[in-house]
């Protein structure tokens, strides 16, 4: 597959992308590829006039998301194209990269092998939650976090219908195989592989010797209860906070297959990936 219409995305820091941007620009206009960017993104590198600004709707005719950035860059970019099959190849330029195709070091590569269509697609699935009127998309999880100035939360969760737990703790995390690797792997929850038909519910700091994580099966919606009859606790969806859970609230997360595409090379496997990320962190 190529792509005439290719959306890019940067690190929120410009300077760490500022001369790798201009390398695409001018691959672009060499490939005859139309590369658009959102308006943030334009005033950001002082692409005016080089870059086609995206619309209201950022995906609209869009072929292939090209992300320069980390793991959070990566991640924007998988939620705005989810359910709509926009591959996203990402060149790192964070610290872990976990989802990225390839390094910064590969980037001459890596755009050539994202115009060309060389490379392999993953589908990849997310969680949703519903809440206050509005569905929220998460690639990597979805938690819920006492209040910086409140007390320890106190969460429940259920799985159909069955009350599972019942904990005093700093907060819950629901994380897909892919987000098994962040937030639910600090709190001691297993690493799903990409693949693994489940996600994982794991406690963040939980005043209990018996809570443990479980994983879940993806027909089943997690229920999360909020028990505190005066303190809400926030919700967040990757790590960006999107509203609360009101006290004696509930929060209901589903899964959802197939939703987003992530751009991997050839040959690209998780177990690969896994052991070249976390144990370079160890060297």
């Amino acid at each position: 597959m190529t792509a005439s219409r290719i959306a890019l995305f940067t690190h929120r820091s410009g300077g760490e992308t500022a001369e790798a941007v201009v390398r695409v620009v001018e691959a672009a206009a060499t490939a005859g590829r139309e590369l658009s960017a959102p308006p943030a993104e334009i005033a950001k590198h002082g692409l005016d006039g080089a870059v086609t600004p995206l619309g209201a709707d950022l995906a609209e005719g869009v072929e292939l998301a090209m992300v320069l950035g980390g793991d959070g860059t990566i991640l924007e970019a998988l939620r705005l194209f989810a359910g709509r099959d926009v591959p996203v190849f990402a060149v790192n330029f964070g610290k872990i990269g976990f989802l990225a195709t390839v390094e910064r070091e590969q980037l001459d590569e890596g755009i050539q092998r994202s115009f060309s269509g060389e490379f392999d697609l993953l589908r990849m699935p997310n969680l949703v939650c519903d809440f206050d009127g509005a569905s929220a998309v998460a690639v990597n999880d979805i938690s819920l976090h006492r209040r910086a100035d409140a007390r320890v939360a106190e969460l429940a969760y259920s799985v159909e219908d069955e009350q599972l737990a019942k904990v005093r703790c700093d907060g819950l995390v629901a994380a897909t195989p892919a987000g098994s690797t962040g937030y639910n792997l600090a709190n001691g929850g297993p690493v799903l592989a990409w693949g693994v038909s489940g996600f994982v519910v794991s406690f963040i700091s939980p005043h209990s010797l018996t809570a443990r994580p479980l994983v879940v099966a993806t027909t089943s919606v997690l229920r999360v209860q909020n028990l505190s009859r005066a303190e809400a606790v926030d919700v967040a969806a990757d790590g960006r906070i999107i509203g609360e859970l009101a006290p004696e609230g509930t929060l209901g997360v589903r899964f959802e297959h197939d939703r987003v595409l992530l751009a991997q090379l050839p040959g690209s496997s998780f177990y690969r990936r896994f052991g070249e990320k976390f144990g370079r962190l160890a060297n």
